[in-house]
């Protein structure tokens, strides 16, 4: 474990991508808007090892999955899903109308995106979490058309969760495509997959550079780099839930990062002792490991102040408060993804449960960025109406200002009227 200086914190992750990913990714966009089907079966056989007849799966085969993953999982799948509807629900924004007078009528519609597409990853691990926490909150904005499109099962991959939380999450339609080319068939359409109007969800540095690549044809939710975890702690917490906390972001990825602030030295060694005693028991050790060593580090503050100081210039994606009476901390938290206070509220309980979302800023843009919500999926539209009295009132104020800016015929299109 690196220990640093609070001079030298800093989150070593970035979200941008290597030229040759770039390049790649490019490559791939252009191949499916030009072939459309055809390119997505050559990559889904190169990258996937597939071949199939059919990228969209049938309802009955997430009927199927409901039924193969069994009433105890499908159980905390629906507890899970209540939670993050309760939460999520209260995002929900409403029309609104304004008559200042004089004939004047203003206002601001809400209204949900036609048809979005949500990307669930394959690799290393299924996130059937993130098919709850893309799907709902677009479900309760009113969402016209949710699309899925995930990595088809092989080498042993099992998209049985994925598919039962499409079902409990009320996805519409399911595309077994993967990677980059995935992202491309959304933004642009294809012979069988619909174009959308934004794509939300994780990937890996592919998926994020495609997603980076269509902004602009489509929305985005963000450009997602490798997950991190801040935790604020004190002499009081337990060293093993630290580093258990610690490890439970690096199994992520190998470059996942996790950072302690604390100012007590002994909780440092204690920590770091537990980390090397308990990353040996994970399945993932080796990407653990890695993360660990490569990304992660110990931060001695002179003072709790100072700890949220640090913690607030690196605005982390998750941030834990392991400390007693933790609420009254939560006012200088001022840049954070997701905020977990005290110490029976691991960072887990939002990744799977609480009902907050777990698709949060990353590597720092916790700074302007917020996590996803119902906002991201709907747009809004504002209607403005003028009675002739109200025009006639404010027809000398418009033209001035036209005129100006050197906008004459701005100022003619109200004169005329005057």
């Amino acid at each position: 474990m690196q220990y640093t200086t609070p001079a030298e914190a800093a989150f070593s992750a970035s979200v941008t991508a290597s030229e040759a990913v770039t390049a790649s990714v490019a490559g791939i966009i252009a191949n499916v808007i030009k072939r459309g089907d055809e390119a997505l079966r050559e990559y889904t056989e190169k990258f996937d090892g597939c071949e199939l007849s059919s990228f969209e799966l049938p309802q009955s085969a997430l009927d199927e999955a409901i039924r193969s993953a069994g009433p105890d999982f499908v159980g905390v799948l629906e507890r899970a899903a209540e939670n993050i509807k309760n939460f999520h629900r209260r995002q929900i924004r409403h029309d609104f109308i304004m008559t200042p007078g004089n004939g004047v009528v203003l206002g601001q519609r809400i209204l949900p995106l036609s048809r979005v597409g949500i990307y669930i990853p394959g690799g290393t691990a299924a996130y059937p979490s993130s098919v709850l926490m893309n799907c709902i909150p677009a479900k309760l904005a009113g969402v016209g058309e949710i699309v899925m499109a995930t990595p088809p099962a092989r080498d042993g991959r099992d998209i049985t969760g994925i598919l039962a939380a499409a079902k409990i999450a009320g996805v519409d339609r399911v595309f077994t495509i993967g990677g980059a080319q995935a992202v491309a068939a959304l933004a642009y359409g294809t012979e069988t997959v619909p174009r959308v109007d934004k794509i939300t969800g994780p990937g890996n540095a592919y998926v994020a550079e495609a997603k980076r690549q269509v902004f602009g044809v489509v929305g985005i939710d963000m450009i997602a780099g490798p997950s991190d975890i801040l935790i604020i702690a004190d002499e009081s917490a337990d060293p093993a839930h630290v580093a258990a906390d610690m490890l439970s972001q690096c199994e992520h990825g190998e470059d996942s990062a996790a950072v302690l602030i604390t100012d007590s030295v002994a909780l440092a060694y204690q920590v770091d002792a537990h980390i090397d005693e308990q990353v040996k028991k994970l399945p993932r050790k080796k990407i653990a490991q890695k993360a660990i060593d490569n990304n992660s580090k110990i931060i001695i503050a002179d003072s709790l102040e100072q700890a949220f100081d640090i913690s607030n210039e690196l605005a982390p994606e998750h941030l834990e408060i392991l400390l007693d009476d933790p609420l009254i901390y939560l006012s200088k938290v001022t840049n954070a993804g997701s905020v977990f206070l005290g110490k029976n509220t691991p960072e887990a309980l939002g990744d799977y449960y609480a009902g907050p979302n777990h698709t949060i800023p990353t590597s720092g843009t916790a700074r302007f960025a917020s996590p996803l919500s119902v906002d991201d999926f709907i747009k809004k539209s504002s209607f403005t109406y003028y009675s002739q009295d109200a025009l006639r009132s404010a027809a000398a104020d418009v033209v001035s200002f036209a005129e100006k800016e050197g906008l004459s015929a701005h100022a003619l299109s109200v004169s005329k009227r005057t």
